[in-house]
């Protein structure tokens, strides 16, 4: 896991050189071991105040397909800077309205070890339809766990960071 500083430098570093203009305002940056995601908010589309939610739903849509081919040598010129400084593959996406939509991102394999009981709780998830294989059934309950659980895991980021510097003032800390 990055320390909060050297978050802070990646997200420095992208509100810096990202266009001006490209996005409403700074982005989204999120880093992890492999990747990092750039998520800016881009205007709505104007549409008729008596507009049906289908045809809000596709002026969106078709907004967001707009930005990403309009904005695509940008986009990669920024990627190819930060991937040799930061040595991670850089991913990108759009909030439009209420409407997220990420562009090409890492799916990263993650290995594990189960037991039965979870290893059941994956196989009903497949059975029921929920999830076409056991890799798709924990991503699943990842994404479960991450919407019903982000205070939770928010305290805990926060707890790691301060351990850290914590360990950092300790006596084998250089100065």
């Amino acid at each position: 896991m990055l320390t909060a500083e050297q978050q802070e430098k990646v997200r420095g570093w992208f509100a810096g050189r990202i266009p001006q203009g490209l996005f409403d305002g700074p982005p989204e940056v999120t880093v992890d071991r492999e990747e990092i995601t750039v998520i800016g908010r881009i205007p709505e589309p104007a549409v008729d105040e008596k507009a049906s939610a289908a045809e809000r739903a596709a002026a969106v849509e078709g907004r967001i397909q707009e930005f990403r081919e309009r904005t695509r040598d940008e986009r990669i010129g920024v990627a190819q800077e930060a991937e040799h400084r930061f040595r991670k593959k850089v991913s990108w996406g759009v909030r439009c309205g209420d409407e997220k939509a990420l562009f090409t991102h890492v799916s990263a394999p993650v290995m594990t070890r189960l037991r039965q009981p979870e290893r059941q709780v994956l196989d009903t998830l497949v059975a029921g339809g929920v999830a076409r294989s056991r890799s798709e059934a924990l991503a699943w309950c990842v994404r479960l766990v991450q919407r019903h659980a982000d205070d939770w895991l928010t305290e805990l980021q926060d707890s790691l960071e301060t351990v850290r510097r914590v360990r950092a003032q300790g006596p084998d800390a250089a100065g």
